[in-house]
C-alpha cells in the first residue's frame, strides 16, 4: 500500500536524510540486528551502520523524540532487516566541507574485494582468490557474488609464473625450491584516500552514501584488502600521518611489513610509505625526498617522495639489490613546471641510491600517484628517458586537461641551476665530475674543440634526459576494445595517473618496444591484476563504495630479479 506522508519536523531533516513509515510502524534500516552498529562521533544514537564497534540493540538504541515515547514502540513490531527499497538512512557528514581550491585527483580503488564481516564470506573470498583468472565479465555474471562487488583477474605474462604462483597459494616456500637464482616477488602501488583530504575535497564524493566515507569503516576495508593481496612491497600514498602511528604501522607490522614513511612538508599532514616483508627483503638504506625549497619560488609545494634500496633474501649474490621509489606528484593541472622539476628531483635520487660498484643501475621499480594521463608528455618522459619541452605549454605537461587554461610556455631552463640538478635528473655535483673526466679526455685529443662543446651544451638546454630504460606495468588501453583502462574515479573524472614503472630485462616479453637492459640485470613481468573501465566501477556506483574503501585501485605486479 501507499506510505502515508512523513511529518513535517521529519521532512525538515534534509533530502540527504530518507526514511519510509508505513501504517504498522515496520522500520527497515540497513543492517541486522545481529550487527547493529554504533558510531558516537558523528550520528546520533538512534542511528545504526555497519561499522567496527557493536552495540546491542536493548542497551545502546534510544530513538530521536520526534518517533514519540520509547515505551510506544517497546510493543511494536520493528525489524531491522538488509538494505531494502522501502528504507534508507543518508546521513551527511558535519565536519565535511567542499572547498574551491585545488582537488586532489582522487582514485578509485580496487573493487574486487570484499568486505567480509563474517568467516562464511571470509572462506568465500579466499575460494574467489582461487579462482581470480576469470575475466571481469565473467565474475559480474557469476551467480551469489556479493552484490555491488568487481573482480579483477589475474593476467599472466608466462606458464611458469603461473605454476609458481599456485605453489605459493599452496604454502610452498621460495627459499627451498631449489632455484635461488630466481627470486620473485609482488609489487603494489596504492593511494588510499587521506581521511583529511577526503573531508575537504568532500565536493568529489557525492555519489558515495556518507557512512561510507568514515575512517572507521574505510581502515578495515582497505587492510583486508591488502592481507588478501599479500604484496611483497607495498608503496603506499595519501597515508594520513596520526592515522600511520596509531594503526597503519602497528597492523602491517603484524603482516610481516617493515615500514618506512615521509610525511608531506606543508600543513596536509600525509605522506608516501613503502613497506616491506622481512622475510622477503632487508633495508640497505631509505631516502626521503623533499620536493619543497624555500630558497626557489618554484618549488613552493609540498609534495614528497621516498627512494629505498632493498636487498633481496634468497638470492644467489649476496651484492643484488633492487631500487623501489614512491611519489604523489602535484595534482594542479596547469603547473606542469612543478611537475616536471618534482619528477627530475626524484629521478636524481634514485640515481643516486641505484649505482652499483661495476657502474650500472639495480633493478628500478617506481610507483606512485603521478597526476598525469598516459601519452602526456610527463608520462613521455618517464618512459622515453628523453623529453624536448622547447615550446611545451604548461598545461599540457601531464593531460589532465583536455582544453588547459592559459598559454604559459615552460621556461628554458624549468628550474633554477642553484637546484644542483642538471638536465639529465642527476645532482650537479656527479654530473660535473662525469663531464669534467670527458672534458679533459675531449682535450686532450682536440684542444681545439672547447667552443663547439659549448655551443652543444647551449642547444640541449630544452631537452631533459634520465639514464633509466623503463617500462610500464600496465598497456593503459584494453587490447580488444581500446577502451581506457582506468586507476581513479569520482564525481568529475575517471582517468589513469598511477602507474608502476620498471627497469626490463633484455628477455622480458611484457615490456614495451625501446626498453633495454642497461642494468644489473634487470626485472622480468610475470604478471599483474587487471584494471577495469569506467562502466565497470560505476555499475558498483564509482569509488569508494561499501567493499571499496579508497577512491583509487591497487596496482600490483609480480616480477622476476634476473641477474647478467
Amino acid at each position: 500500500g501507499r506510505h502515508s506522508m512523513l511529518p513535517r519536523h521529519v521532512q525538515r531533516l534534509g533530502r540527504d536524510w530518507i526514511t519510509h513509515w508505513n501504517g504498522s510502524q515496520i522500520l527497515a534500516l540497513n543492517s541486522p540486528v545481529s550487527s547493529c552498529m554504533r558510531w558516537a562521533g558523528h550520528y546520533p544514537p538512534w542511528a545504526s551502520f555497519p561499522l567496527p564497534i557493536s552495540a546491542d540493540f536493548s542497551a545502546n538504541w534510544r530513538f530521536h523524540p520526534f518517533f514519540g515515547p520509547w515505551r510506544q514502540f517497546q510493543t511494536s513490531n520493528w525489524h531491522l532487516d538488509n538494505y531494502t527499497q522501502s528504507c534508507c538512512f543518508h546521513l551527511p557528514n558535519p565536519s565535511m566541507k567542499s572547498e574551491g581550491e585545488e582537488p586532489l585527483t582522487k582514485k578509485r580503488r580496487l573493487s574486487g574485494q570484499d568486505d567480509t564481516s563474517t568467516p562464511e564470506q571470509e572462506t568465500n573470498l579466499s575460494n574467489q582468490k582461487e579462482v581470480s583468472c576469470l575475466s571481469v565479465a565473467q565474475n559480474e555474471e557469476k551467480h551469489g557474488s556479493k552484490k555491488g562487488t568487481i573482480k579483477r583477474h589475474w593476467e599472466y605474462f608466462c606458464q611458469q609464473s603461473k605454476t609458481m604462483k599456485i605453489a605459493k597459494n599452496k604454502g610452498s616456500d621460495q627459499s627451498s625450491t631449489g632455484s635461488e637464482a630466481a627470486f620473485d616477488f609482488t609489487v603494489m602501488s596504492y593511494n588510499i584516500l587521506s581521511q583529511n583530504l577526503l573531508e575537504d575535497n568532500s565536493h568529489l564524493y557525492k555519489h558515495c552514501r556518507q557512512r561510507l566515507l568514515f575512517w572507521t569503516y574505510r581502515f578495515p576495508n582497505i587492510l583486508q584488502e591488502i592481507k588478501e593481496l599479500d604484496a611483497d612491497v607495498l608503496c603506499l600514498q595519501e597515508v594520513q600521518e596520526d592515522h600511520y602511528r596509531a594503526e597503519i604501522k602497528s597492523s602491517l607490522e603484524s603482516l610481516g611489513y617493515h615500514c618506512e614513511y615521509k610525511m608531506r612538508t606543508g600543513r596536509k599532514p600525509d605522506g608516501c610509505a613503502i613497506c616491506f616483508k622481512t622475510s622477503k627483503f632487508s633495508l640497505i638504506s631509505s631516502n626521503p625526498v623533499e620536493f619543497f625549497r624555500r630558497d626557489i619560488p618554484l618549488l613552493d609545494r609540498d609534495n614528497v617522495g621516498l627512494v629505498l634500496l632493498l636487498q633481496p633474501r634468497f638470492h644467489c649474490k649476496a651484492s643484488a639489490a633492487v631500487c623501489i621509489a614512491n611519489t604523489h606528484l602535484l595534482y594542479n593541472p596547469r603547473r606542469g613546471d612543478i611537475k616536471l622539476t618534482q619528477l627530475a628531483m626524484l629521478l636524481a635520487e634514485i640515481a643516486s641510491v641505484a649505482p652499483q660498484k661495476d657502474g650500472s643501475f639495480c633493478p628500478i621499480i617506481i610507483c606512485g600517484d603521478f597526476n598525469s594521463v598516459p601519452g602526456s608528455p610527463l608520462y613521455r618522459f618517464i618512459k622515453e628517458g628523453k623529453l624536448n619541452y622547447e615550446g611545451l605549454a604548461i598545461g599540457k605537461v601531464s593531460g589532465q586537461e583536455q582544453f588547459p587554461r592559459g598559454q604559459r610556455i615552460l621556461s628554458i631552463p624549468i628550474w633554477p641551476k642553484k637546484l644542483g640538478i642538471s638536465q639529465n635528473c642527476v645532482y650537479e655535483m656527479k654530473q660535473q665530475q662525469k663531464e669534467e673526466n670527458a672534458e679533459e679526455k675531449l682535450e686532450a685529443a682536440k684542444p681545439d674543440n672547447t667552443q663547439e662543446i659549448v655551443v652543444a651544451s647551449e642547444k640541449l638546454s630544452s631537452k631533459l634526459r634520465h639514464h633509466f630504460k623503463l617500462s610500464s606495468v600496465y598497456s593503459h588501453y584494453f587490447p580488444d576494445t581500446g577502451v581506457p583502462e582506468v586507476t581513479t574515479c569520482h564525481s568529475r573524472s575517471a582517468v589513469t595517473v598511477d602507474y608502476i614503472f620498471y627497469s626490463a630485462a633484455n628477455d622480458d616479453t611484457a615490456a614495451q618496444p625501446g626498453a633495454e637492459d642497461s642494468f644489473c640485470g634487470g626485472l622480468k613481468l610475470l604478471g599483474r591484476l587487471a584494471l577495469v573501465t569506467e562502466k565497470d566501477l560505476w555499475t558498483v556506483n564509482g569509488l569508494p563504495n561499501e567493499n571499496n574503501s579508497s577512491d583509487h585501485l591497487p596496482l600490483l605486479a609480480e616480477f622476476r630479479l634476473i641477474e647478467r
